[in-house]
């Protein structure tokens, strides 16, 4: 059986280790990301689109936005067996590419840490729903 202190130390430790790896992927400084992130990881962005490091996420977001960073509001943690779950809860404010601002666009990032490394990420915003309405395509 699993001491609850032991758990709750691991979750604490793991949402230290996501924490860490938005801050340096906000810079944006890839490599310092990918310090946090098992070798193998899966990232998986709205729409399906599939990463295998930092790196890649940025050369994405490069191609998205002039710039973007993360309004943290808030982490839910879920210890679990041999692993913990981290939800990062916030908004995204930045630039378009044609260099428009933009702020208060929802996001959730789900990650996976496995012995103190992330092994998955998945990422959901609304991005795609606000290009969407800013070229007047919803109704």
């Amino acid at each position: 059986m699993t001491n609850p202190t032991d758990s709750r130390e691991a979750a604490q430790r793991d949402a230290a280790i996501v924490t860490a790896y938005l801050e340096a992927s906000m810079v944006p400084d890839p490599e310092t990301a990918a310090r946090y992130m098992a070798p193998g990881i899966a990232i998986v962005f709205t729409g399906g689109r599939s990463f295998r490091h930092p790196r890649e996420v940025t050369a994405f977001n490069g191609g998205r936005y002039a710039w973007v960073k993360k309004r943290m509001e808030r982490l839910d943690v879920v210890p679990g067996e041999g692993v913990t779950t981290v939800y990062s809860l916030g908004t995204l404010y930045g630039a378009w590419p044609d260099g428009e601002r933009f702020e208060g666009n929802r996001y959730v990032d789900r990650f996976t840490v496995r012995d103190g490394l992330i092994v998955t990420m998945e990422v959901w915003n609304d991005s795609a729903e606000r290009l969407l309405t800013k070229h007047g395509l919803t109704a």
